[in-house]
């Protein structure tokens, strides 16, 4: 057991044009988003995945640019979470696609979404057990947004599968999402902080329903909070999802000072600054 866990602190994504003028200068090219990134955090999650696989030259790319900095969690494709129509041919194409990052130690892991309409039902239990099968040989963080998934049984099953990573999740409160618990299964933990926005289900885009900065009290209290639960994890991959507006950049920029004061291990401060990057 470490004294001081790594706290890895990144964002659900990497490209959103609304970071230009924080992490990014103005005037950055999108190609050169990623290798900036890198300089200010350890872990990016990797969420277009979601949308298309991945290509093994986009893949490379990304390699490139990270410089060996970052760690790689990678969303997978819908067809294996909202539509459920993948097969296990599908999973190892998935999987021989991220050979490198594996190869170069980069891939922390895989993650999994699941809708707020996946209930826990049978068909669904046996859905997630072939998944899981598939996937049986990496890390893999699930979250789940049907309150049905999250009761001790479950946490149970997740606690005797040493693949799987229960995924703790900050959704806005009262709005029918599963509230708050955290939970470290294995010594690896996840946490996606999705912001507080109230208009969650009335919001018509992922940028606006992420349109929420954590206000310094909520941010201390997170901080006190992981301190609190320290022994139960070795390491953390932490991910604000909160792009819109640069919400991520402060809030990680203050957090991690939080974190510092309680003897948390992160990435420090980029040696080199330049542009809007000065504002810290």
């Amino acid at each position: 057991m470490r004294n001081n866990p790594q706290i890895h602190l990144g964002t659900g994504g990497y490209a959103d044009t609304d970071l230009i003028g924080t992490p990014y200068p103005f005037g950055t090219d999108k190609a050169d988003f990623l290798s900036i990134y890198a300089q200010h955090y350890d872990t990016v999650e990797i969420n277009s995945t979601f949308h298309a696989p991945i290509g093994e030259k986009a893949l490379q790319g990304m390699l490139e640019k990270a410089e060996g900095r970052l760690q790689f969690s990678v969303k997978l494709h819908q067809d294996f979470s909202h539509k459920r129509t993948a097969t296990a041919e599908q999973a190892v194409g998935f999987l021989n696609v991220l050979q490198p990052l594996r190869e170069q130690g980069c891939l922390a892991n895989l993650f999994v979404q699941f809708p707020a309409s996946f209930e826990r039902t049978t068909a669904n239990r046996y859905y997630l057990a072939e998944l899981v099968s598939w996937f049986g040989d990496f890390p893999l963080a699930i979250e789940f947004r049907h309150a049905s998934w999250h009761t001790p049984s479950v946490l149970d099953y997740f606690h005797a599968k040493p693949n799987l990573i229960w995924c703790n999740v900050d959704y806005p409160p009262n709005i029918g999402l599963p509230a708050f618990h955290f939970y470290a299964n294995q010594r690896t933990a996840y946490l996606r902080l999705h912001g507080r926005n109230q208009n969650w289900w009335q919001a018509q885009s992922a940028k606006a329903r992420h349109d929420y900065r954590y206000s310094e009290a909520e941010l201390k209290q997170l901080a006190a909070f992981l301190n609190q639960r320290k022994s139960e994890f070795d390491e953390l991959y932490l991910y604000f999802q909160n792009t819109t507006h640069s919400h991520s950049f402060y809030n990680i920029e203050s957090l991690k000072g939080y974190l510092v004061e309680f003897g948390f291990s992160t990435k420090p401060k980029p040696e080199f600054l330049v542009g809007q990057q000065s504002l810290f």
